[in-house]
Protein backbone atom coordinates (compact mmCIF):
# COMPACT_ATOMS: atom_id res chain seq x y z
CA UNK A 1 0.00 0.00 0.00
CA UNK A 2 1.33 3.35 -0.78
CA UNK A 3 2.65 5.80 1.67
CA UNK A 4 -0.36 8.65 2.62
CA UNK A 5 2.13 11.30 1.72
CA UNK A 6 2.79 10.57 -2.03
CA UNK A 7 -0.21 12.72 -3.08
CA UNK A 8 1.61 15.46 -1.44
CA UNK A 9 4.69 15.22 -3.82
CA UNK A 10 4.54 15.80 -7.63
CA UNK A 11 6.61 12.10 -8.39
CA UNK A 12 5.14 9.83 -10.42
CA UNK A 13 2.98 7.54 -8.04
CA UNK A 14 3.34 4.53 -10.84
CA UNK A 15 7.24 4.28 -9.92
CA UNK A 16 8.43 3.42 -6.53
CA UNK A 17 11.06 6.11 -6.01
CA UNK A 18 13.81 5.05 -3.09
CA UNK A 19 16.42 7.98 -4.19
CA UNK A 20 15.50 10.70 -2.15
CA UNK A 21 19.23 10.89 -0.83
CA UNK A 22 20.09 11.73 -4.30
CA UNK A 23 18.06 14.36 -5.75
CA UNK A 24 15.30 14.70 -3.53
CA UNK A 25 11.45 15.39 -4.66
CA UNK A 26 9.44 18.32 -4.17
CA UNK A 27 6.14 18.98 -2.04
CA UNK A 28 3.37 19.93 -4.59
CA UNK A 29 2.75 23.03 -2.33
CA UNK A 30 6.17 24.27 -2.61
CA UNK A 31 6.15 23.91 -6.53
CA UNK A 32 3.00 26.44 -6.44
CA UNK A 33 4.78 28.69 -4.23
CA UNK A 34 7.91 28.61 -6.79
CA UNK A 35 5.46 28.88 -9.73
CA UNK A 36 4.06 31.91 -8.16
CA UNK A 37 7.15 33.61 -7.41
CA UNK A 38 8.76 32.61 -10.92
CA UNK A 39 5.58 34.99 -12.46
CA UNK A 40 6.05 37.46 -9.73
CA UNK A 41 9.82 38.05 -10.99
CA UNK A 42 8.99 37.75 -14.60
CA UNK A 43 6.40 39.92 -14.57
CA UNK A 44 8.77 42.78 -12.65
CA UNK A 45 12.02 41.98 -13.52
CA UNK A 46 13.48 45.01 -11.78
CA UNK A 47 11.19 45.56 -9.42
CA UNK A 48 11.49 41.67 -7.97
CA UNK A 49 15.27 41.82 -7.66
CA UNK A 50 15.80 45.80 -6.41
CA UNK A 51 12.71 45.57 -4.18
CA UNK A 52 11.35 42.07 -2.93
CA UNK A 53 14.62 40.00 -3.57
CA UNK A 54 16.13 41.59 -0.20
CA UNK A 55 12.91 41.05 1.68
CA UNK A 56 12.33 37.54 0.69
CA UNK A 57 16.66 36.83 1.74
CA UNK A 58 15.79 37.66 5.07
CA UNK A 59 12.89 36.40 5.53
CA UNK A 60 14.49 33.02 4.31
CA UNK A 61 17.76 33.28 6.31
CA UNK A 62 15.43 34.15 9.52
CA UNK A 63 13.29 31.12 8.69
CA UNK A 64 16.37 28.81 8.03
CA UNK A 65 18.14 29.76 11.09
CA UNK A 66 15.80 29.29 13.75
CA UNK A 67 14.80 25.34 11.85
CA UNK A 68 19.12 25.03 12.47
CA UNK A 69 19.76 26.91 15.82
CA UNK A 70 21.80 29.22 14.10
CA UNK A 71 22.61 33.05 13.92
CA UNK A 72 21.25 34.25 10.19
CA UNK A 73 24.77 36.96 9.84
CA UNK A 74 26.71 33.70 9.70
CA UNK A 75 24.55 32.15 6.94
CA UNK A 76 25.06 32.40 3.18
CA UNK A 77 23.12 30.61 0.11
CA UNK A 78 24.37 28.57 -2.61
CA UNK A 79 23.15 26.15 -4.99
CA UNK A 80 24.59 23.28 -3.43
CA UNK A 81 26.57 21.47 -0.82
CA UNK A 82 29.35 20.38 -2.94
CA UNK A 83 29.58 24.06 -4.19
CA UNK A 84 29.61 25.25 0.06
CA UNK A 85 32.80 23.06 -0.08
CA UNK A 86 34.96 24.20 -2.43
CA UNK A 87 33.73 27.88 -1.25
CA UNK A 88 35.66 27.20 2.04
CA UNK A 89 38.48 25.37 0.60
CA UNK A 90 39.08 28.48 -1.93
CA UNK A 91 38.62 31.04 1.12
CA UNK A 92 41.26 29.29 3.28
CA UNK A 93 43.21 28.90 0.33
CA UNK A 94 43.01 32.91 -0.28
CA UNK A 95 44.79 33.36 2.92
CA UNK A 96 47.63 30.50 2.38
CA UNK A 97 45.88 28.29 5.63
CA UNK A 98 47.08 25.49 3.13
CA UNK A 99 51.13 24.86 2.66
CA UNK A 100 53.71 22.62 1.38
CA UNK A 101 53.66 19.33 4.10
CA UNK A 102 50.05 19.91 5.36
CA UNK A 103 47.56 17.48 5.58
CA UNK A 104 43.82 18.02 4.76
CA UNK A 105 41.53 14.82 6.56
CA UNK A 106 38.44 13.68 5.33
CA UNK A 107 37.18 9.37 5.39
CA UNK A 108 36.56 7.35 2.92
CA UNK A 109 33.29 7.60 3.20
CA UNK A 110 33.11 11.41 1.95
CA UNK A 111 31.14 12.57 -1.15
CA UNK A 112 33.57 11.69 -4.18
CA UNK A 113 32.77 14.87 -5.49
CA UNK A 114 34.08 17.01 -2.17
CA UNK A 115 37.38 14.47 -2.23
CA UNK A 116 37.76 15.77 -5.25
CA UNK A 117 37.44 19.34 -4.41
CA UNK A 118 40.05 18.37 -1.40
CA UNK A 119 42.40 16.94 -3.55
CA UNK A 120 42.75 19.79 -5.95
CA UNK A 121 42.93 22.41 -3.35
CA UNK A 122 45.70 20.27 -1.54
CA UNK A 123 47.64 19.80 -4.65
CA UNK A 124 47.69 23.37 -5.28
CA UNK A 125 49.02 24.44 -2.08
CA UNK A 126 51.70 21.39 -2.34
CA UNK A 127 49.31 20.02 0.95
CA UNK A 128 48.79 16.54 1.15
CA UNK A 129 45.10 14.66 1.33
CA UNK A 130 44.92 11.73 3.75
CA UNK A 131 42.05 9.41 3.94
CA UNK A 132 41.19 7.94 7.02
CA UNK A 133 39.46 4.21 6.40
CA UNK A 134 36.25 4.12 8.37
CA UNK A 135 34.82 0.44 8.46
CA UNK A 136 31.65 -1.11 7.10
CA UNK A 137 29.84 -3.02 8.51
CA UNK A 138 30.70 -1.65 11.63
CA UNK A 139 30.12 -1.77 15.53
CA UNK A 140 29.66 1.79 16.49
CA UNK A 141 30.19 5.39 16.27
CA UNK A 142 33.80 4.82 18.18
CA UNK A 143 34.53 3.16 15.20
CA UNK A 144 34.72 6.60 13.46
CA UNK A 145 36.27 8.42 16.17
CA UNK A 146 39.06 6.48 16.63
CA UNK A 147 39.23 5.97 12.87
CA UNK A 148 39.35 9.88 12.74
CA UNK A 149 41.41 10.58 15.46
CA UNK A 150 44.03 8.42 14.66
CA UNK A 151 45.00 10.11 11.26
CA UNK A 152 45.09 13.22 12.53
CA UNK A 153 48.79 14.43 12.93
CA UNK A 154 50.71 18.40 13.57
CA UNK A 155 50.19 18.75 9.92
CA UNK A 156 46.28 18.43 9.66
CA UNK A 157 45.37 22.16 8.60
CA UNK A 158 41.62 20.94 8.16
CA UNK A 159 38.76 17.94 8.29
CA UNK A 160 36.03 17.64 6.23
CA UNK A 161 33.21 15.56 7.55
CA UNK A 162 29.64 13.95 6.32
CA UNK A 163 27.33 14.43 8.92
CA UNK A 164 25.62 11.79 6.80
CA UNK A 165 27.57 9.56 4.21
CA UNK A 166 26.15 9.30 1.34
CA UNK A 167 26.88 5.61 0.32
CA UNK A 168 26.58 4.37 3.82
CA UNK A 169 24.13 6.20 5.24
CA UNK A 170 25.36 6.75 8.25
CA UNK A 171 25.30 9.43 10.80
CA UNK A 172 28.76 10.21 11.63
CA UNK A 173 29.15 11.34 15.64
CA UNK A 174 30.00 14.80 14.57
CA UNK A 175 29.47 16.28 17.76
CA UNK A 176 31.99 13.94 19.70
CA UNK A 177 34.46 14.81 16.53
CA UNK A 178 34.29 18.32 16.45
CA UNK A 179 34.26 18.98 19.97
CA UNK A 180 37.80 16.80 19.98
CA UNK A 181 38.87 18.79 16.70
CA UNK A 182 38.16 22.04 17.29
CA UNK A 183 39.81 22.05 20.75
CA UNK A 184 43.01 21.39 19.12
CA UNK A 185 42.30 24.18 16.92
CA UNK A 186 42.02 22.28 14.03
CA UNK A 187 39.23 24.02 12.08
CA UNK A 188 36.30 21.38 10.85
CA UNK A 189 34.14 21.23 7.62
CA UNK A 190 30.95 19.49 7.47
CA UNK A 191 28.96 18.41 4.44
CA UNK A 192 25.38 18.19 6.04
CA UNK A 193 24.20 17.43 2.51
CA UNK A 194 21.65 14.90 3.84
CA UNK A 195 21.38 16.07 7.41
CA UNK A 196 18.39 19.09 7.49
CA UNK A 197 15.06 17.63 7.28
CA UNK A 198 16.99 14.07 8.07
CA UNK A 199 18.17 14.38 11.90
CA UNK A 200 18.44 17.60 14.41
CA UNK A 201 20.37 20.22 13.15
CA UNK A 202 22.01 23.08 16.03
CA UNK A 203 24.89 24.56 14.36
CA UNK A 204 25.47 27.01 17.73
CA UNK A 205 25.93 23.93 20.03
CA UNK A 206 28.20 21.98 17.26
CA UNK A 207 30.81 24.26 17.23
CA UNK A 208 31.87 23.57 13.69
CA UNK A 209 33.76 26.27 12.04
CA UNK A 210 32.02 25.95 8.61
CA UNK A 211 28.51 23.73 7.95
CA UNK A 212 27.10 23.34 4.45
CA UNK A 213 23.91 21.75 3.38
CA UNK A 214 21.35 20.84 0.88
CA UNK A 215 17.77 22.11 1.10
CA UNK A 216 16.33 20.40 -1.22
CA UNK A 217 17.31 16.91 -0.19
CA UNK A 218 15.47 15.93 3.00
CA UNK A 219 13.58 18.80 3.46
CA UNK A 220 12.12 18.55 -0.28
CA UNK A 221 12.57 21.99 -1.10
CA UNK A 222 13.64 22.99 -4.96
CA UNK A 223 16.68 21.77 -6.44
CA UNK A 224 19.59 24.41 -6.30
CA UNK A 225 19.02 25.57 -2.57
CA UNK A 226 21.79 25.22 -0.44
CA UNK A 227 23.49 26.92 2.51
CA UNK A 228 26.65 27.87 4.24
CA UNK A 229 27.35 28.54 7.79
CA UNK A 230 30.44 29.89 9.60
CA UNK A 231 31.10 30.29 13.38
CA UNK A 232 31.94 34.04 14.04
CA UNK A 233 34.99 33.41 14.39
CA UNK A 234 35.62 32.45 10.62
CA UNK A 235 33.25 34.74 8.99
CA UNK A 236 35.64 37.21 8.01
CA UNK A 237 37.84 35.16 5.75
CA UNK A 238 34.84 33.25 4.16
CA UNK A 239 34.81 34.38 -0.02
CA UNK A 240 32.62 33.51 -2.72
CA UNK A 241 33.79 31.44 -5.88
CA UNK A 242 32.27 34.55 -7.71
CA UNK A 243 33.42 38.21 -7.01
CA UNK A 244 30.96 40.84 -7.36
CA UNK A 245 29.53 44.08 -6.90
CA UNK A 246 29.63 43.52 -2.93
CA UNK A 247 33.45 42.59 -3.12
CA UNK A 248 35.14 43.93 0.47
CA UNK A 249 31.52 44.83 1.82
CA UNK A 250 31.20 41.63 4.38
CA UNK A 251 29.69 38.45 4.44
CA UNK A 252 26.39 38.57 3.38
CA UNK A 253 27.02 41.41 0.47
CA UNK A 254 30.05 39.10 -1.04
CA UNK A 255 27.58 36.31 -1.18
CA UNK A 256 24.33 37.66 -1.41
CA UNK A 257 24.43 38.92 -4.87
CA UNK A 258 27.02 37.13 -7.55
CA UNK A 259 25.27 37.55 -10.61
CA UNK A 260 21.59 37.50 -11.76
CA UNK A 261 20.05 33.78 -11.00
CA UNK A 262 16.66 32.57 -10.33
CA UNK A 263 16.00 32.59 -6.65
CA UNK A 264 12.74 31.23 -6.66
CA UNK A 265 13.92 28.03 -5.13
CA UNK A 266 15.93 29.41 -2.41
CA UNK A 267 12.56 31.89 -1.47
CA UNK A 268 10.04 28.40 -1.76
CA UNK A 269 12.42 27.39 1.22
CA UNK A 270 9.64 28.26 3.55
CA UNK A 271 6.68 26.84 2.16
CA UNK A 272 8.62 23.81 2.01
CA UNK A 273 9.54 24.08 5.76
CA UNK A 274 5.43 24.55 5.95
CA UNK A 275 4.61 21.23 3.84
CA UNK A 276 7.22 19.01 5.19
CA UNK A 277 5.93 20.35 8.80
CA UNK A 278 2.27 19.38 7.71
CA UNK A 279 2.96 15.80 6.61
CA UNK A 280 3.07 14.91 10.23
CA UNK A 281 0.96 15.96 13.27
CA UNK A 282 4.13 16.71 15.25
CA UNK A 283 5.24 18.56 12.53
CA UNK A 284 9.24 18.20 11.31
CA UNK A 285 10.03 16.57 14.72
CA UNK A 286 7.50 13.48 13.82
CA UNK A 287 8.59 13.35 10.12
CA UNK A 288 12.21 12.42 10.98
CA UNK A 289 10.89 10.33 13.96
CA UNK A 290 8.69 8.39 11.91
CA UNK A 291 11.42 8.16 9.13
CA UNK A 292 14.00 6.90 11.36
CA UNK A 293 11.24 3.97 12.43
CA UNK A 294 10.77 2.93 8.64
CA UNK A 295 14.77 3.35 8.27
CA UNK A 296 15.23 0.56 10.96
CA UNK A 297 12.68 -1.68 9.74
CA UNK A 298 14.25 -1.50 6.70
CA UNK A 299 17.36 -2.27 7.88
CA UNK A 300 16.44 -5.41 9.22
CA UNK A 301 14.06 -6.64 6.50
CA UNK A 302 17.03 -5.79 3.93
CA UNK A 303 19.15 -7.81 5.92
CA UNK A 304 17.05 -10.56 6.63
CA UNK A 305 16.37 -10.91 3.05
CA UNK A 306 20.31 -11.35 2.33
CA UNK A 307 21.09 -13.32 5.41
CA UNK A 308 23.20 -10.99 6.22
CA UNK A 309 23.64 -9.50 10.24
CA UNK A 310 22.81 -5.59 10.52
CA UNK A 311 25.82 -3.62 8.93
CA UNK A 312 25.16 -0.49 11.61
CA UNK A 313 23.90 0.34 14.79
CA UNK A 314 20.57 1.53 15.16
CA UNK A 315 21.94 5.19 16.86
CA UNK A 316 23.73 5.44 13.16
CA UNK A 317 20.74 5.28 11.12
CA UNK A 318 19.08 8.44 10.34
CA UNK A 319 16.91 8.00 6.98
CA UNK A 320 19.18 6.46 4.86
CA UNK A 321 20.02 2.45 5.15
CA UNK A 322 22.40 0.78 2.90
CA UNK A 323 23.39 -2.69 2.74
CA UNK A 324 26.12 -5.01 1.32
CA UNK A 325 25.02 -7.29 -1.46
CA UNK A 326 26.96 -10.14 -2.92
CA UNK A 327 30.43 -9.34 -4.82
CA UNK A 328 30.59 -9.37 -8.69
CA UNK A 329 32.33 -11.78 -10.57
CA UNK A 330 33.75 -8.91 -12.41
CA UNK A 331 34.12 -5.37 -11.86
CA UNK A 332 32.14 -2.96 -13.52
CA UNK A 333 34.36 -0.72 -16.01
CA UNK A 334 35.06 3.33 -14.40
CA UNK A 335 31.92 5.55 -14.75
CA UNK A 336 30.83 9.55 -13.83
CA UNK A 337 28.01 8.11 -12.11
CA UNK A 338 29.33 4.45 -10.08
CA UNK A 339 27.00 1.68 -9.64
CA UNK A 340 24.62 3.28 -12.69
CA UNK A 341 25.26 0.33 -14.87
CA UNK A 342 24.87 -2.31 -12.33
CA UNK A 343 23.59 -5.18 -13.71
CA UNK A 344 21.74 -5.94 -10.57
CA UNK A 345 20.35 -2.15 -10.46
CA UNK A 346 19.10 -2.58 -13.59
CA UNK A 347 17.41 -5.96 -13.13
CA UNK A 348 16.03 -4.45 -10.03
CA UNK A 349 14.82 -0.55 -11.15
CA UNK A 350 13.04 -2.92 -14.29
CA UNK A 351 11.37 -5.28 -11.91
CA UNK A 352 9.95 -3.53 -9.69
CA UNK A 353 9.42 0.52 -11.50
CA UNK A 354 12.09 2.54 -9.30
CA UNK A 355 15.03 3.88 -9.04
CA UNK A 356 17.45 2.63 -6.27
CA UNK A 357 20.74 3.54 -6.01
CA UNK A 358 23.79 1.03 -6.25
CA UNK A 359 27.83 2.14 -4.60
CA UNK A 360 30.55 0.49 -5.34
CA UNK A 361 31.87 -0.34 -1.88
CA UNK A 362 34.70 -0.94 -0.61
CA UNK A 363 35.76 -1.95 -4.39
CA UNK A 364 34.78 -2.56 -7.92
CA UNK A 365 33.28 -5.90 -7.28
CA UNK A 366 31.77 -5.04 -3.96
CA UNK A 367 28.60 -2.55 -3.48
CA UNK A 368 25.96 -1.52 -1.60
CA UNK A 369 22.32 -1.24 -2.41
CA UNK A 370 20.87 2.02 -0.49
CA UNK A 371 17.46 2.76 -0.06
CA UNK A 372 16.21 6.52 1.17
CA UNK A 373 13.15 6.17 3.49
CA UNK A 374 11.18 9.77 2.78
CA UNK A 375 7.96 10.52 3.49
CA UNK A 376 6.07 8.98 0.44
CA UNK A 377 8.13 5.58 1.05
CA UNK A 378 5.86 2.55 2.52
CA UNK A 379 7.31 -0.43 4.43
CA UNK A 380 5.45 -2.53 1.35
CA UNK A 381 8.28 -0.90 -0.72
CA UNK A 382 10.59 -2.01 0.88
CA UNK A 383 8.87 -5.45 0.89
CA UNK A 384 8.82 -5.89 -2.81
CA UNK A 385 12.47 -5.18 -2.81
CA UNK A 386 13.71 -7.51 -0.15
CA UNK A 387 11.60 -9.97 -1.89
CA UNK A 388 13.36 -9.51 -5.13
CA UNK A 389 17.01 -10.06 -3.26
CA UNK A 390 15.70 -12.91 -1.67
CA UNK A 391 14.76 -14.41 -5.18
CA UNK A 392 18.09 -13.02 -6.84
CA UNK A 393 20.72 -14.00 -4.66
CA UNK A 394 18.75 -16.65 -2.95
Amino acid sequence: MPSANLTAYALDPSRITLNHGSFGACLKSTLARQNTLRAELEADPTGFFEHRFPVYLVETRARLASVLGADGEGMVFLTNATIGVSTVLHSLALKRHFASGDELLTTDHVYPACLNALAAFAERAGAKTVVAKVPFPLTSADDVERAVLDAVTDRTRLVLLDHVTSPTGLVFPIERLVKTLEARGIPVLIDGAHAPGMIPVDLRSLGASYYTANLHKWLSAPKAAALLWAREDRRADLRPLVVSHGHGQGLMAEFDWTGTFDPTALFSVGAALDGFSELHPDGMAGVMRDGQAMALRAQATLCDALQIALPAPASMIGTLVSVPLPPLKEPLPPSLLPGAQDPDRIALEAALHTRVPFFPWPDARHRLLRLSLAPYVSDDDVLQVADWLRARFD
